[in-house]
């Protein structure tokens, strides 16, 4: 089952934003706090990935 969470985005610094995640997704991903993630943009797509930094 697909879930849709709306979420605002939120300018943090000059050079910075932020989007908050749902607690929820926090737990079903077993990302934990300060944990090193990676995001993938998808080029002319309006799209990107977030997922867990792999060294």
């Amino acid at each position: 089952m697909t879930k849709k969470f709306t979420r605002k985005l939120t300018r943090v610094s000059t050079h910075s934003y932020s989007v908050n995640i749902p607690k929820e997704l926090i737990g079903e991903f077993k990302w934990k706090e300060k944990q090193k993630l990676e995001i993938v943009f998808g080029g002319r797509k309006s799209e990107f990935t977030v997922r867990d930094w792999k060294k």
